[in-house]
């Protein structure tokens, strides 16, 4: 399903919502992030793909590869400890903590009884509880029925205690705010709901960071073209597009690019958000192979900023995804082969999928002159389900990627 966005503008970033999320904020967010030892030190990679670019008839792509933003493997690294690191930081308002000595463990002893607690489809559990082991404070992790056994025991191993529960994403979600009412624990959530804004709005921040490395790379002057004239984006609570949107949006204003979110079409929940005109909740059973974009209710705060930049809201089947997943680990002679998993490699199969809409292609103006950026949001997070869905272990990849950058 594809739906164009009626209430789309180009207009500057509005004042209202800089307030709440600005390119000054994400910077200082990422240079905090910096002395973490479970972050690279370096951007990540913005790979051009020619013959993926002249097999789906646009002018170039671009992907930008989380996969090795940090060894958890995804963009999550930079959402979930710089939103903890911000909670501490309000909590402990007269203990003048140095951000980088916090990430640190310099701060162990002030924080080991504070516990924090999330639920999760993987990725962010398993960025919150490496942050939580790095601070030193404690850290539970609420897993739904569909959360496999291979992501589960990624996250514990950052010393999360574990809780299961036998109903979907959403159910996790109130289990978690459950349990930090009981016990008195802080929840660490990637989505916003009625007097909880804050903490969402800092993990979006920290996605910020994807967008500024995506201009620099380019060298593009601020005050020029974007680089870019579209943008495809995962959808999920919105989160990730929100975060992205707005620090392009904030530098580009009027002559921002195209957005276009993407999302699994059993989970629907911002596809419908703009059909409804409103935060809504997604219409199918929402259990996807895109774990991390399996999600069934809009974030709120998220859809303050989308739904006045993004241009198309789109929904595409698990049989795209893993499509696109191949079409990214095959790698050609100029493109070079990349390790995208089930929910990284959404934004290609957007991009294939609307190839088919003839109409619609012209109506947002994809043609051969358009410069599409995607975002590989992930890695192979659950090696296992990689190889069963693309055929070969993600380390033959990595391996063939090396032998054709080292050509």
């Amino acid at each position: 399903m594809i739906i164009a966005n009626e209430k789309a503008a180009f207009n500057p970033y509005p004042a209202e919502l800089q307030a709440i999320m600005n390119v000054a904020t994400a910077d200082e967010s990422l240079a905090w992030l910096s002395c973490w030892n479970q972050l690279s030190d370096r951007p990540t990679p913005l790979y051009s793909l020619p013959d993926m670019a002249a097999r789906l008839d646009v002018g170039s792509i671009s992907v930008k590869d989380e996969s090795v933003r940090s060894p958890l493997g995804s963009f999550k690294a930079l959402g979930a400890p710089i939103a903890l690191i911000r909670l501490i930081l309000r909590r402990w308002p007269d203990e003048s903590i140095d951000p980088r000595d916090l990430v640190a463990g310099k701060y162990a002893d002030l924080v080991k009884g504070f516990t924090v607690v999330s639920a999760t489809d993987g990725n962010h559990g398993r960025a919150l509880a490496a942050a939580a082991q790095s601070i030193g404070c404690a850290c539970t992790i609420v897993l739904h029925a569909n959360v496999s056994q291979e992501r589960e025991a990624a996250i514990a191993a950052y010393g999360a205690r574990i809780v299961r529960i036998v109903g979907n994403y959403d159910e996790s979600v109130e289990e978690a705010a459950r349990l930090a009412s009981t016990h008195g624990w802080s929840v660490v959530a990637d989505t916003s709901y009625d007097g909880y804004e804050d903490i969402p709005r800092d993990v979006m921040q920290g996605y910020g960071a994807i967008a500024a490395e995506a201009i620099a790379q380019t060298r593009a002057n601020s005050s020029g073209e974007c680089p870019y004239t579209h943008v495809f984006l995962q959808g999920g609570v919105g989160g990730l597009a929100a975060g992205v949107v707005s620090y392009i949006w904030e530098i580009y204003g009027a002559r921002r690019p195209k957005f276009i979110v993407v999302e699994p079409e059993q989970a629907d929940c911002l596809f419908q958000s703009a059909k409804h005109g409103r935060p809504a909740k997604a219409t199918g059973s929402v259990d996807s192979v895109m774990a991390g974009l399996a999600c069934g209710e809009t974030s709120p705060l998220a859809w303050r900023f989308l739904q006045e930049s993004v241009d198309l809201f789109m929904t595409i089947s698990d049989d795209d995804a893993v499509t696109a997943m191949h079409m990214l680990a095959r790698g050609s002679e100029r493109d070079v082969p990349i390790v995208s998993g089930e929910s990284g490699a959404a934004g290609l199969a957007g991009l294939a999928v609307l190839r088919e809409h003839k109409g619609l292609l012209a109506e947002i103006g994809v043609d051969s002159n358009s410069r599409v950026l995607l975002i590989s949001t992930e890695g192979a997070t659950a090696p296992k389900a990689f190889q069963q869905l693309v055929g070969v272990a993600p380390e033959s990849i990595v391996v063939r990627q090396a032998e054709w950058l080292a050509r």
